[in-house]
This record gives structure tokens, C-alpha cells and sequence, in this order.
């Protein structure tokens, strides 16, 4: 596997016309409101591959779903019949996409999620509302 990084979307430095930061609306419109563009397209596809995983998505949802928004890493593992180094594999590309972050405290590593994608995943996945049609 190769050691491509995986490009954060929204994440940009460039504002539009009012100034404003380029958000999830800047960096990719709705599936259903405008095509994408291939940049676009590239992009949602390798967060969407992120997710792509049972173990990944079943990761994410145990990180997500935590009380107090954090869970150690020690937590994690033992849920699935997988070998330590192949579920830090799964969090390393789970943070390459930006779903989520952590941070080392001592022995162990922290994870939480990461909102602001998983609101631009949403955005770019809900329909455009009625007032926006018109």
C-alpha cells in the first residue's frame, strides 16, 4: 500500500466573496444540488474509502459514541480479533481522512472524533432544501 496522504476536505486557505473561509460549501456542493467536479469527486473518494471498512466504520462509531468524547486506545482493541498493529493501521487512515485525531498520554493514545467532517460528509449528502431550489 502506498504512503499517499489523504486530502482533508474543506480545509483550505482560500475565502469567497464575503470573505468567508472556504468551507464544505466552497470545497464540495451537495451530491444533489451540483455535479462535482473531478478534483471533487477524488477527494470525497478517499474519505468515503476511509469509511469503507467494517473495522474503520465500526472504530469511528465506538470513538464517535464514547462518553466524554474520547476513548483510549487500550479500550479499542480488545473489541475486535485483530492484532494491535492492524487496528493502529485502521486509526492511522481513520486520521489520514480528518475523522478523527488523538493524542499520546504516556503508555497510552487518545482518540476522538474529528465533527467538522463527518458535518461536511453530511452536508455534501443531504439534499438541497426547498428554499434553495427556488
Amino acid at each position: 500500500m502506498s504512503k499517499q496522504q489523504l486530502v482533508v476536505l474543506g480545509q483550505s486557505d482560500a475565502t469567497d466573496a464575503n470573505g468567508q473561509n472556504g468551507g464544505a460549501d466552497a470545497c464540495c456542493p451537495g451530491l444533489l444540488s451540483a455535479p462535482l467536479d473531478e478534483e471533487q469527486a477524488g477527494e470525497l473518494a478517499k474519505v468515503f474509502k476511509a469509511l469503507g471498512d467494517p473495522v474503520r466504520l465500526r472504530l469511528l462509531s465506538m470513538i464517535a459514541s464514547r462518553a466524554g468524547g474520547e476513548v483510549c486506545v487500550c479500550d479499542l482493541t480488545p473489541a475486535f480479533d485483530l492484532s494491535q498493529p492492524t487496528i493502529s493501521h485502521h486509526l492511522k487512515l481513520l486520521r489520514q481522512a480528518g475523522l478523527i485525531d488523538c493524542e499520546r498520554r504516556g503508555t497510552w493514545v487518545y482518540y476522538w472524533l474529528l465533527p467538522e467532517m463527518t458535518d461536511r460528509l453530511a452536508g455534501v449528502l443531504t439534499r438541497p432544501s426547498a428554499d434553495a431550489t427556488s
